[in-house]
């Protein structure tokens, strides 16, 4: 969503870069460039004017121009006050010790918060609640009933109370949940197209009912401008606690979204990436102001690798370390790569990965790990756990059973030869890293361990054609040499300076 926003910032930034020193015309003029990027994303008016004010009274301090990089100055300035824009900390979502909790959304219709309520049901259900959604949308056809599929999706009941008003709907559903030891009551209210006092009334009535522990706003995220008429408004008249932005993942400006902290001082709470229950995320200003200016979100790639590992992962990584990766292992590889986001994703949350997608047209053909899959699954049992069998003809016979061409399989076999080599060398990497450690015990220095590039990533396409991935070498895509390689990127993005 913020594409064009982060290409205009790093196009300012590089032309910063290209100075040894700044005088104030230089700040002044950089300045201009960053009010216009904002503006053009559909940033607030007043939100750009007082973002471009503050930013600009702290690079004009002797601090920045004096300094030997006074570029990486404004760039560290520059995030500050993003991440100040967007909230500053983190901001959970806080429940009361009562049973039920209630947690009310309200929005405008279209905004999303059907959606919302079941992915945020799908979180809490994740971190041991159990919650129950209270459909009190009556007003839109088939509101309950799209709650009610998808709540079913998940393995979340649904309370209708279907012919009733929505505040005894509410009230239901509280009684619903006391009845069967729900902990959470998650309420979908009525939207409209646009802002009514019926509908505002209603919400404020619902509210005084059932007493909700957390109001939380839903806001489209491709609003635009008219996202603040619409947030002070409700912040009035609901006095909601924080907000859900949805369809973050989508390709409009973005602007409104960032103007939403600001105009009514809630904290943003959650974003939603995506369609699929499980894309509701806690918003963290700090990683979210990051990835604006292109410098990647290596946390989140580890927070998603770690919810994806097991234990069993675990011993499959330390097993490819020690003797070498499968088809098989390729195989799970590349499962874990779907359940992590995707390949666009992933390469989106790597410093610098945004820009390099947008360069290559901002699509990403993922259909490789569908063939990737089709071909692995084409081999015997014994050609997946020793693929140094696999001949020309056994290659042939794969091309076949998976609808691929012989040269795909070619390209296949070479990417798990180039995954083994560097499996190799993490192997001895680690060996080194084991003798320098004992070494260094005995008081002499040892040699510190240099984390591999990911490969594949240097040209213009990312996965080196067919068969390519991105994660290549990386162990089982969630093991220990995962977690420690990962781990070193984000440590290296700590001190790097832009």
């Amino acid at each position: 969503m913020f594409n064009n926003l982060s290409d205009r910032l790093n196009d300012t930034f590089d032309r910063l870069r290209g100075k040894g020193k700044l005088t104030e015309a230089d700040i002044t003029s950089a300045m201009r460039d960053i009010r216009m990027a904002l503006l053009e994303a559909d940033v607030n008016f007043k939100v750009v004017k007082d973002f471009v004010a503050a930013t600009k009274e702290r690079c004009l301090t002797a601090e920045v121009l004096d300094s030997l990089t006074p570029a990486q100055n404004v760039v560290r300035i520059v995030l500050d006050q993003l991440i100040e824009l967007l909230g500053s900390t983190e901001s959970k979502l806080v429940l009361s010790s009562r049973i039920p909790n209630v947690i009310m959304l309200v929005g405008l219709q279209g905004s999303g918060k059907t959606t919302a309520a079941v992915k945020l049901a799908y979180l809490l259900k994740k971190q041991g609640k159990s919650p129950l959604l209270a459909a009190c949308d009556v007003y839109r056809p088939a509101a309950a009933d799209q709650l009610a599929t998808l709540g079913g999706e998940i393995g979340v009941p649904v309370f209708r109370g279907d012919g009733q008003h929505p505040v005894e709907i509410a009230q239901g559903a509280i009684r619903e949940a006391v009845d069967h030891m729900r902990d959470v009551v998650i309420v979908d209210t009525a939207g409209r197209l646009q802002i009514d006092e019926q509908m505002m009334q209603e919400a404020v009535d619902i509210k005084r009912a059932v007493k909700p522990d957390q109001v939380l706003m839903v806001v489209d995220a491709m609003t635009g401008q008219d996202i603040v008429n619409v947030v002070s408004t409700f912040a009035e008249r609901t006095d909601f606690d924080g907000v859900i932005i949805s369809k973050l993942d989508g390709d409009a400006r973005g602007g409104g979204a960032l103007s939403v902290r600001a105009v009514t001082g809630k904290p943003i709470k959650f974003v939603s990436m995506g369609e699929k229950p499980d894309s509701l995320e806690v918003f963290s200003p700090d990683r979210m102001a990051k990835r604006i200016l292109g410098m990647g979100d290596v946390v989140g790639i580890i927070e998603k690798a770690q919810e994806v590992a097991d234990a069993q992962k675990l011993e499959d990584a330390e097993r490819m370390l020690r003797d070498g990766l499968t088809m098989n292992d390729l195989l799970d590889q590349m499962r874990m790569l779907k359940k992590m986001g995707g390949m666009k994703s992933l390469i989106g949350m790597l410093p610098g990965g945004q820009r390099m997608l947008n360069q290559m047209g901002g699509n990403m053909d993922e259909s490789m790990l569908d063939k990737i899959e089709a071909m692995i699954q084409s081999m015997t049992a014994k050609e997946r756990l020793k693929p140094s069998i696999i001949n020309g003809q056994r290659r042939a016979r794969i091309a076949r059973g998976s609808g691929t061409t012989p040269t795909d399989v070619n390209n296949l076999m070479k990417q798990w030869g180039e995954m083994n080599k560097m499996m190799g060398k993490m192997r001895s990497m680690a060996q080194q890293q084991a003798a320098a450690g004992k070494r260094g015990k005995k008081g002499k220095k040892g040699k510190k361990m240099r984390m591999p590039g990911i490969p594949g990533m240097g040209g213009a396409n990312p996965f080196g054609g067919m068969g390519g991935n991105p994660f290549a070498g990386m162990g089982g895509g969630s093991g220990n040499a995962d977690m420690d390689m990962l781990r070193a990127m984000e440590q290296q993005m700590k001190g790097k300076k832009f």
